[in-house]
């Protein structure tokens, strides 16, 4: 649990639902944490405190999940690191899938769909959808 009356995962979820994307930032060694715990993993301290991300990243690695079109055709599934230094796996929604490229800056937005938020990225760069 933590001051909001919630445990973390649950109050990260509500955020999204909301619209909003948080991290967490460690007080006792100032590195951000992705996805939320209940302290921190690179020093084991309890003063993790939640910001808002500047929302940019860079895709780290990609592939492509190979799906019907009657299912909705292919997608990438892309793994993001945030300018805060933390990792998170999303999809890359403006492009299509076999354009998404290791080392695009991408931006996070949250899309909320039938009331449950969801973390995707839009590249900055090169947009073809």
């Amino acid at each position: 649990m933590n001051d909001h009356g919630i445990g973390v995962q649950a109050f990260h979820q509500r955020e999204l639902d909301a619209g909003r994307f948080l991290l967490q930032r460690c007080g006792g060694c100032g590195r951000h944490v992705y996805y939320p715990r209940e302290s921190c993993p690179h020093c084991g301290g309890a003063e993790l405190e939640w910001k808002a991300p500047g929302g940019l990243g860079t895709v780290h690695a990609v592939t492509t999940v190979r799906r019907k079109p009657a299912d909705g055709g292919d997608l990438n599934v892309s793994l993001v690191e945030l300018d805060e230094g933390v990792r998170l796996m999303s999809r890359i929604e403006n492009l299509a899938p076999e354009a998404v490229r290791i080392g695009q800056r991408v931006r996070a937005r949250v899309l909320v769909k039938d009331g449950r938020g969801l973390v995707l990225f839009d590249a900055v760069e090169g947009a073809t959808r």
